[in-house]
Order: structure tokens, then sequence, then C-alpha cells
């Protein structure tokens, strides 16, 4: 029966784990910083992780279950890849810095300045396209890519029409996208072992601590996004905050929304992105070099953090580098979470044509996305719809039925 833990190989795999991190976790003195075993303490799993089987070698049963084997799994991927964070720092402050109004838009364009943290010492500046005549609290999709250059008007433009605020961050002001700890955030908390990722979702937090105070915005509908690296960071942003409605990682690949274990030959693979991205995450993901297999945890895991809140994943069919296959897995893994929590329309994969790109054709499908998930309207575009529907699934679990 699908919800019984069989003592199959992957199950057993994963009750070891859980003896070991309870083990581990008896002498710990810093909640969120317990040490777990290393890598050649962990067993091999072939196949994607049950995200389902607890720590303690029992089986989520319930939605009270699963909030636990939430905590874990976070616990696991904060530990392992990408470090932890300081706590949301309460004191989030905003200068305007310039304001106008963009007639090809029909939106009001602000220029921000953001400080925070000890003395206000962190600052990143802010960039808002707010729609000129909607009344009421509006919907937000935040984005942290301003580094590489502003959402391309087209795409604003097509946003307000639809009555969404667009917020633009640039994330390298952070966590520089180098191997450098001398700015950013790194001097301000140096006790916090978190790796550039981690500092650029909790950039994204940090937005919504600033939009949350606005009267123009939805506190109901704050959706992120992100492409590329930014798509790791937005969805990890999501996966953490519950305050974010809806996660929209776009072509994020290895340590995104594609998985570790299953890759295109041509894909991003972990040791690829450990080797030239050494800062984007903590040391220890660099263990499971050649050992992903040894991973108690892959991105369908992260993914489906998410739930029961909406996430849709972004993608392009030649976009090889971002490994579209493994996106796929983790999708199909994710979705056996969001059906045990009775959402699977809350879940979302749409593929399109062409390149590494983040552009209006992905923005039209996010936007699609959040008018059903937000408004409930009915739109012509189809979310399910799986790109390589002759692949096999990579996991023979499914979710287990809930108990009465």
């Amino acid at each position: 029966m699908a919800n019984q833990a069989h003592l199959n190989p992957v199950n057993v795999a994963l009750f070891v784990i859980g003896a070991l991190m309870l083990a581990a976790n008896a002498n710990a003195a810093l909640p969120g910083a317990e040490e777990m075993p290393a890598v050649d303490q962990l067993p091999v799993i072939q196949e994607l992780p049950d995200p389902f089987l607890m720590n303690d070698g029992s089986r989520v049963k319930t939605k009270e279950d699963w909030a636990r084997r939430r905590d874990e799994l976070k616990a696991m991927i904060l530990y392992y890849e990408y470090g932890h964070m300081p706590p949301p720092p309460g004191n989030v402050t905003a200068t305007e810095i310039e304001s106008k109004a963009n007639d090809a838009l029909d939106a009001a364009e602000k220029r921000l300045l953001l400080a925070m943290g000890p003395d206000g010492k962190v600052k990143f500046h802010l960039e808002l396209s707010i729609p000129r005549g909607k009344s009421g609290r509006l919907p937000v999709i935040v984005k942290g890519d301003l580094c590489w250059k502003k959402i391309p008007e087209e795409i604003r433009k097509e946003a307000v029409r639809r009555g969404y605020v667009v917020a633009e961050f640039d994330r390298t002001e952070l966590a520089p996208d180098k191997n450098d700890r001398t700015t950013g955030v790194y001097p301000v908390y140096p006790d916090c072992d978190w790796a550039a990722e981690a500092a650029w979702a909790w950039g994204f937090h940090r937005v919504v601590d600033y939009l949350l105070t606005q009267d123009f915005v939805d506190p109901a509908k704050i959706a992120v996004t992100g492409h590329s690296r930014g798509g790791k960071a937005a969805l990890l942003a999501g996966a953490l905050d519950e305050r974010i409605a809806l996660v929209n990682p776009n072509g994020s690949g290895a340590g995104g929304a594609a998985t570790y274990r299953v890759v295109h030959p041509k894909g991003e693979t972990l040791e690829r992105v450990a080797t030239n991205f050494p800062f984007w995450f903590h040391p220890r993901l660099r263990t499971f070099v050649g050992k992903e297999n040894r991973l108690p945890f892959d991105h369908h895991a992260l993914r489906a953090l998410v739930a029961p809140r909406a996430v849709l994943s972004t993608e392009a069919r030649g976009d090889l580098w971002a490994n579209p296959t493994g996106n796929q897995q983790a999708h199909l893994g994710a979705l056996e979470v969001y059906k045990f929590l009775g959402v699977p329309d809350r879940i979302g994969i749409v593929y399109r044509d062409g390149k590494h790109e983040h552009n209006l054709e992905d923005w039209a499908a996010l936007l699609d996305f959040a008018d059903v998930q937000f408004f409930g309207k009915s739109v012509a575009r189809k979310f399910d719809q799986l790109p390589f529907p002759d692949d096999p699934k990579s996991f023979s679990w499914s979710a287990p039925m809930q108990a009465q």
C-alpha cells in the first residue's frame, strides 16, 4: 500500500538517515545549526528520496505530520546546501530616491533605498512599477535580477496592464556574485554560515517586509520570480517564507527547480555548479560531488516546501543546461506532496521552445498562473502538461492516504 513504509532499500536507507540525525542532534547546542552526518555516513538512495518518510522512520499520515516533516526537510536542506540565515531584522526602512510617472506603462515608478539589520548597515535598492487607476490592494511580483538589467518595458507593461505591481531589486547588493565575503551582508552578520543563494533569498524576504507596510499591496498576493541563478534564489525564498503566495523559478537548473540525481547529459550538474560557483552554496554541498545519491533530499523536496502555496516552474526545451528532464522529475515528486495536501492545482510546469532567457512568453505563463491562483480566472493555458510524457518517474513512492 502507498500509505505504508515498506522495508525496501529506499525506506531502509531513509530510516538510517533518521537514526543518524537523531543521534547527531542529541547533543546539539544551537537550534538550526545542529551537526548532521557527514556524506560518507549517509546511505545511498538511488531514486529521489521519499519526502514523506520522517527521520524517526515513521511515514507521514496527516497534515500535522507533514508540518513536522517540512521542518525536518528544511533543516537538512539548509545544513547541507545553503547555510543558515539570520532572523528577520524587524527594522526595514525605506527612503524614496525618485518618483515619476511612466505614461507608456500607465504606471507610477519609484526608486527606493531599503536599509535594515544592525544599525541599518544592510542596504539595497528597490524599484517599483505601480499600476495607475487601480483601486484597492494589488498583487505584486518581485524579481531580484536587477543586477543584470531592468525587466524589459514590454514585460512590465503587460504585468501592469493586468493590475500587477512589479518590484525589482539587485540581489548582488546583498551578496556579490563572486567569491568575496567582505561586502554586503557578510560582514554585518559574521557568525552566519550562509552562502550567496541564501543571502539573495533573504533579500526577497526583506522586500516582502517592506511591501507589507504599503497600503497598495495585497498581502495575500505576493509572488516571487527569478531567472537562472536568480531563479534558484527565488525558489529558496518562497520555500522558506510562507508570506510568499506564489513562487516561479525560471530556467533555474541545478540548485533550483531541477534535480541533482536526474540530469540531462548536457545539463548543469552538482559538480559543475560547485566548481564554477562555489560561493553560491555552503561548502558542505561540494562534499556530495560524485556522491549525489547520498544526499538525503533532492530538489523535489525544496519545491514541496512551498506547498500548499502555489509554485510554477517555467522552462525552455532548448535550455539543456537548466536540465529540463530533471526539472520534470522534481515537478512530479513535488506533485505527490501537493496531492497529499489536496491542492494539486497549485503546482504547475510550463515549457516553451527556445533558449536560456526570461522572456515575455515566460512572464505570460506566470501572469496566467497568477490570475488563476490569485483571482480564480479561467485561462486557456494548461499547467499540467509534461514536456517529456514518456520519461518514467525517478521514484517508486507515492503520496500516502491521509488518516481519517
